[in-house]
């Protein structure tokens, strides 16, 4: 369900609820499987690099949000992944809570531009609000959380223009 508006950057490509994953490492996978289809590429080099970036430092920004965001060869634009896990798991946050609600944003190696990080920035203050985050613990479905991604990006354009 692709989401748009302008100033504000984020776009939903996927949604995923209730994902079911014993380890960060299985969601990874689980995430790049469904990702690849969306790209047309290889799941396992998304997998390397979501694996490669938590090597770096966790994506884990705490209260249960994980916000990883890698640079893959061959993507020609970036591709916002939003996952509920079914089961929160250990994830090394930084508050040393396990996570269940990850925010995975995939952008073209290639990007000359600061676009994915305006993105990153904006997922950031959308899951930092504990009303968005249960929001979107406890909404049933996917379409119903594409509603609300929709909803807040329509009240950011509004408080931006």
């Amino acid at each position: 369900m692709p989401l748009a508006a302008s100033p504000c950057v984020i776009q939903t490509d996927l949604i995923i609820g209730n994902l079911s994953a014993t380890s960060k490492r299985q969601a990874f996978r689980h995430i790049a499987e469904r990702t690849a289809l969306l790209y047309n590429g290889p799941a396992e080099v998304l997998l390397d690099a979501l694996l490669e970036r938590e090597r770096i430092g966790t994506t884990g920004i705490g209260a249960g949000v994980a916000i990883p965001h890698v640079k893959v060869a061959g993507v020609t634009r970036a591709y916002g992944v939003l996952v509920r896990l079914a089961q929160p798991v250990d994830y090394d946050a930084i508050d040393g809570a396990p996570v269940d609600i990850v925010f995975m944003l995939l952008a073209p190696a290639d990007a000359k531009t600061t676009q994915h990080l305006k993105v990153l920035a904006q997922m950031s203050r959308f899951l930092k609000d504990p009303a968005v985050v249960a929001q979107i613990r406890s909404t049933p479905d996917e379409s119903l959380i594409g509603t609300m991604v929709g909803r807040w990006i329509r009240e950011q354009v509004q408080l931006a223009g």
